[in-house]
């Protein structure tokens, strides 16, 4: 039996039957799996195609912060928080802000920030702390303290602290 191992003719029929096998297994296994995987993959965008479009429809503001972050600008507290406190609806009168020197630590800038949002209601709050840190990817949000106004069931005043890093 061992000495069929070493006979080449085996070796001469065996070779050309798996070379013909070959493609017919990449046509009856491979291909089919391959265009599932393609159909499934189409009907996963048609789905994702479709949510994008409502959130755009339902939040047409995000256009706009997708479309600002090509454009290179310094980092500055006071633009920043003003700028999304008003798209929050939130008037400068609520709004404190008070920011330290940029420091150098092992050779990373950073600079830190207390906001503090006086008499504004839950919604208004999540929405400037989630346009916030959406917009600005290296701004992180350290310590939240929210103080609810007594005698109203809505009417908060919070305090914030950031850290942003260039």
């Amino acid at each position: 039996m061992k000495d069929i191992y070493r006979n080449p003719i085996l070796y001469y029929i065996l070779t050309p039957v798996i070379v013909c096998l070959w493609p017919l297994l990449v046509w009856a296994v491979y291909l089919p799996a391959a265009e599932k995987n393609k159909e499934d993959q189409q009907a996963q965008f048609r789905k994702a195609e479709a949510i994008m479009m409502e959130i755009l429809t339902l939040d047409p503001d995000r256009r706009e912060f997708a479309d600002s972050n090509d454009v290179d600008t310094e980092f500055t507290f006071d633009k920043v928080v003003a700028m999304v406190a008003s798209t929050s609806k939130i008037p400068p009168s609520k709004c404190k802000l008070n920011a330290v020197a940029v420091q150098t630590l092992r050779g990373e800038k950073s600079q830190g920030a207390t906001v503090s949002l006086k008499q504004i209601d839950i919604v208004k709050f999540s929405e400037f702390l989630s346009t916030i840190q959406l917009r600005w990817a290296n701004l992180q949000c350290n310590r939240v303290k929210l103080t609810q106004k007594p005698g109203l069931p809505d009417m908060w005043d919070v305090d914030i602290e950031f850290k942003y890093y260039y």
